[in-house]
């Protein structure tokens, strides 16, 4: 099998522990970064004609492929919320 390129740990290598912590403890996360998985399979399958597809179905594809990166990405790097002194 081939190198499936874009996934998220290649996207993202110095969140790689972030990634893994998330997708075990926010089930919001788990979920959009297996449908963002899923994706990028079936992507790579339509690249390299092993399930071909027409162009706007791949247009289509890589756009809702960039926009669950870009959720994922805001969801990584999100500061942890933090108690506020009283005062």
């Amino acid at each position: 099998m081939t190198h499936t390129p874009h996934e998220l740990a290649e996207e993202f290598p110095e969140l790689v522990a972030e990634i893994h912590h998330m997708r075990e403890t926010d089930g919001h996360f788990h979920r959009i970064s297996n449908e963002y998985h899923e994706l990028n399979r079936a992507i790579h399958r339509a690249e390299t004609n092993i399930e071909p597809c027409d162009d706007f179905r791949m247009e289509e594809m890589r756009k809702q492929r960039l926009a669950l990166k870009d959720e994922i990405y805001g969801m990584l790097v999100k500061p942890e919320p933090t108690a506020e002194d009283p005062a």
